[in-house]
């Protein structure tokens, strides 16, 4: 089986965790865990960064900071991994669904600007409401599809003129940059992941990054249960058990070594891939946007003829993983009753996308295969 997403694990991730060993600093205190903060900050561009036990507690944590509340509305997009929608009902506030762009398959900003403008009204405090249910508009989280970067300029505009803040689900896209700047530095906070499948891995764990100091500060204190004292335990509000351990850390500290590399090489495969599918007319291979270098962490295909059950058999039956993207999550049962402000584009992406494989260890032979089966599919229909 060509796997869809695996770890690559070739460089110092022996050494540094069989350092935390020998030495006892395996828990959430130690010297990788500070390295690995500081090698993220310093690749981003962020003043601070704090290392957490996934993605999502760095998204839940940055609504917390910021001061997202129960009542409040949150945006969000329906096309995406469920994580930065379930953050919003664990701070008690309600997501509203937003559509996403058919070429970058992100939260469609134009939508955003539209609902703000048609369905809010700014009050007496400074702050954006929802006309219909009442409710203040406190964030919006982007997320960056697949390593793709939303448009950040844009969004910006939006979202300071609506006294917005600015999440940014950056968990996909380490690496990528939208004009020259790194994903996670363009709102309030950015959140990364370090899952399995990602570009790094630490097998678990995530990132929140700010320029923020106040914010950066409080997240550090309550991820590590709001202690006040070193000594005592005394705590001066409700924390969360959120700190990376060091042995996780250390597996990051070698794998950020090895970043600059891994993104090469996946954007080297992207365009291996791009270039089978270029004479392909029932298929579209998701591609970059001017102005943008993505992470290309996952590999794309849109089915132009609505076929993607059919393909994904086929390659399954020829030893190739693939997966259909997510579910709209809007739809699901625990959110069906929720704003979905004119969803319409992400319907017809769920019916046509699904991924192929991607891992950094990917042969060219591999990409070849993959990529002969998906043209011989079409050709016989």
């Amino acid at each position: 089986m060509i796997r869809l997403s695996e770890p690559e694990i070739s460089g110092n991730e022996w050494k540094y965790i069989k350092d935390c060993l020998d030495t006892g600093w395996v828990s959430s205190v130690g010297e990788y865990v500070n390295r690995f903060e500081k090698m993220v900050a310093e690749y981003v561009g962020s003043n601070y960064a704090i290392a957490v036990v996934n993605g999502t507690s760095a998204l839940h944590i940055s609504l917390i900071a910021c001061g997202v509340q129960p009542g409040d509305e949150v945006i969000v997009p329906t096309l995406t991994f469920i994580a930065p929608v379930n953050v919003v009902t664990y701070c008690g506030a309600y997501p509203v669904f937003m559509d996403c762009d058919e070429d970058t398959l992100c939260i469609d900003v134009c939508k955003v600007k539209d609902f703000i403008n048609n369905e809010c009204q700014q009050r007496h405090d400074g702050y954006w409401y929802n006309k219909n249910s009442d409710r203040r508009v406190k964030a919006i989280i982007p997320v960056h599809i697949f390593g793709h970067p939303s448009d950040m300029e844009m969004l910006c505009e939006i979202c300071k003129a609506s006294n917005i803040d600015i999440i940014e689900d950056a968990t996909e896209s380490l690496g990528s940059e939208y004009k020259g700047k790194k994903t996670g530095t363009f709102g309030r906070t950015g959140c990364f992941s370090f899952n399995g499948n990602k570009i790094i891995t630490t097998g678990g764990g995530g990132m929140v990054v700010t320029d923020d100091e106040s914010v950066g500060r409080k997240i550090r204190h309550l991820t590590t249960q709001a202690k006040c004292d070193p000594f005592e335990y005394d705590h001066d509000d409700i924390g969360y058990n959120y700190r990376l351990t060091n042995i996780q850390a250390a597996m990051g500290v070698a794998q950020m070594e090895q970043l600059e590399k891994f993104i090469e090489i996946k954007r080297k495969n992207a365009i291996l891939y791009k270039t089978l599918f270029d004479d392909l007319d029932t298929v579209e291979f998701l591609w970059e946007k001017s102005g943008v270098k993505n992470n290309f962490w996952f590999y794309t295909l849109k089915t132009l003829k609505e076929d993607k059950r059919g393909l994904m058999d086929f390659l399954l039956s020829k030893g190739i993983q693939v997966r259909p993207i997510w579910k709209l999550i809007h739809t699901l049962a625990m959110y069906k009753d929720c704003l979905a402000y004119r969803i319409e584009k992400a319907a017809k992406v769920y019916k046509k996308a699904i991924n192929i494989p991607c891992s950094v260890s990917l042969k060219q032979e591999e990409i070849v295969y993959t990529g002969n089966n998906i043209i011989s599919y079409f050709k016989t229909k």
